[in-house]
């Protein structure tokens, strides 16, 4: 199932993406290194300066749409 994530950078908006475990996982250790790197998601391929990511969001609910879903 894929992971909603969202990219935060320097000088631009937050990038929104859903990639597979293993994508995030890549991403995940290539956080915090020099030089670019390529994510895959069900959108296309996306290639990231990763000097300039500050911050990586994982979404982990599921999105509800609905009536009724408050407790």
């Amino acid at each position: 199932m894929p992971q909603r994530i969202s990219i935060g950078f320097h000088a631009s908006p937050p990038l929104a993406l859903r990639v597979s475990d293993a994508e995030l996982m890549s991403l995940q250790s290539a956080i915090g290194g020099d030089g670019w790197h390529e994510v895959t998601g069900e959108d296309g391929t996306v290639k990231l300066n990763l000097q300039h990511v500050l911050w990586l969001k994982v979404d982990k609910d599921e999105q509800r749409v609905g009536f009724g879903l408050g407790g």
